[in-house]
């Protein structure tokens, strides 16, 4: 019958419409878990050195850089799965970069890596506190964004030096690297510091062929953690702690918030906060710095090449985090790689990966003319590398900074507002028509 034909075609071409959709379903999932595996080496590969060099310069040894390595990379992983999974979103999760620009530039304090590792949990502590008690929070926001940038600038600047210094110490392995990575800041930009990083390994592996060898062979493939007691140290809270903390709010947390809000994610900050604050603390002993939310490679994950569906993102995010678990597993291999390269070359590499955020940093903390002055004298003060009473330079930056601001804002002190030009006719009087403002 012409109905029964009709309702027949009906389910016939109902069947290869489910059929074409669920290829298609396929077929946007392995894209979306693609684009998930790229969010993960690309961050990996374009910070990894940073965090090695922090974590030595704060006493770590190599084993235990190794060590903190894959602890963060495990904390991450871990957050990501279950922050993507639960709340159904592309939540990318990441090491605190700027934090290991800040280790960095501060050195070890003076209880050693004991002193530093009580500083990270102290730092998971302040990140927790922040989700649960909106006080925090609301302080942390208050801060003026031109300061923090300040503060952020001085911390990258030191490192950022490094691609400079190696060019002129170390040219015949740095120059291919700068070269490599200007090339392609012009034609992949995505790929470039990855494309630095190989340039450089391909430059180690050239000029210690033999003692590859001997890594290569007597390294163990799964990263061996190392558990440091902690040794508490009020002057190593106050000068990292705190500065550690401020800064992977202010340049990773907020701006993470930021990236998801922009594709139409907005989820609640407490968990995000509690989970990656919590993995902080677990990290901390293994001797990771910060766990917080992906500022910069957020995008990757949560933007439309993730998938067409905002909905089915959330797969990516779950995926960059199983990804960051394999990476962690393998922590011990790439820190003994990266150990046979002259320290002067991974911090050029880093400092390649830090320019770009050097540059928004410096942008952001000079864009209001009211606030330039203040902006500038806390980047001043935390280059300057000055340390009082063992308190680090990035708090006394941002104490300054705070100072100058506040000088500036009382009674009387407001610079007078500048009078007008008068132009002088030629007849000697006020041409009062052409003022100027």
């Amino acid at each position: 019958m012409p109905g029964e034909a009709s309702a027949a075609g009906s389910r016939h071409s109902g069947g290869r419409d489910g059929r074409a959709g669920r290829a298609g379903h396929r077929g946007h999932t392995g894209h979306t878990v693609l684009a998930g595996l790229i969010a993960a080496v690309v961050g990996f590969t374009s910070s990894f050195a940073v965090v090695l060099t922090g974590l030595r310069a704060v006493g770590a040894s190599e084993a235990q850089a190794a060590s903190g390595l894959a602890a963060l990379c495990l904390g991450m992983g871990l957050s990501a799965l279950l922050l993507s999974v639960r709340l159904r979103m592309p939540i990318s999760v990441a090491w605190s970069t700027p934090g290991a620009a800040l280790l960095a530039s501060t050195g070890a304090p003076s209880g050693g890596f004991p002193a530093a590792v009580a500083a990270f949990l102290v730092t998971g502590a302040l990140l927790v506190l922040a989700g649960l008690w909106r006080p925090l929070g609301r302080a942390i926001a208050a801060i003026p964004p031109a300061l923090a940038n300040a503060m952020l600038a001085g911390v990258l600047l030191s490192l950022c030096l490094a691609p400079a210094r190696a060019a002129v110490e170390i040219p015949r392995l740095a120059l291919p690297v700068v070269a490599v990575w200007l090339a392609l800041t012009r034609w992949a930009p995505r790929w470039a510091v990855p494309g630095a990083l190989a340039a450089a390994a391909v430059g180690v592996a050239l000029e210690s062929a033999g003692g590859l060898g001997d890594t290569l062979s007597g390294t163990p493939l799964l990263a061996t953690p190392e558990a440091v007691a902690p040794s508490f140290d009020v002057a190593a809270v106050v000068g990292l702690a705190l500065p550690l903390f401020l800064v992977t709010m202010a340049s990773q947390n907020i701006p993470g918030m930021g990236v998801l809000a922009s594709y139409g994610y907005r989820p609640p900050l407490r968990p995000l906060l509690g989970v990656t604050g919590a993995a902080t603390v677990a990290a901390a002993p293994f001797g990771g710095h910060a766990v917080n939310l992906a500022a910069l490679t957020a995008a990757l994950a949560a933007g439309p090449g993730a998938a067409p569906d905002p909905e089915r993102r959330w797969v990516a995010g779950a995926t960059s985090g199983a990804a960051y678990v394999v990476l962690g597993l393998l922590g011990g291999l790439v820190t003994a790689l990266a150990g046979l390269a002259p320290l002067l070359l991974l911090q050029a590499v880093a400092g390649l990966a830090l320019l770009g955020a050097l540059a928004s940093a410096l942008k952001a903390a000079t864009d209001d003319p009211a606030m330039r002055e203040a902006a500038v004298v806390t980047l001043v003060v935390t280059v300057s590398g000055a340390q009082v009473a063992g308190v680090g330079s990035a708090f006394w930056g941002l104490a300054a900074g705070w100072v100058v601001l506040g000088v500036g804002r009382l009674p009387g002190l407001r610079p007078a507002r500048p009078a007008p030009v008068v132009a002088e006719a030629p007849d000697g009087r006020d041409d009062r028509a052409r003022e100027h403002p």
